[in-house]
């Protein structure tokens, strides 16, 4: 009994992780710094033409 239990757990984590790995990233891509300097460039710049 005790084996059987030990396989149907390490099935169930195996399961687990492959419909982990299914579900969306919540995580947000990382931005350089670099990048966030251009948007916040660009943000100005149309403000800018709008006024």
């Amino acid at each position: 009994m005790n084996r059987r239990k030990k396989i149907i757990k390490k099935l169930l984590k195996k399961a687990k992780q492959a419909q982990a790995k299914k579900q969306p990233k919540r995580k947000n891509t990382y931005i350089s710094k670099a990048e966030r300097e251009i948007e916040q460039n660009i943000d100005q710049t149309s403000s800018q033409e709008i006024t």
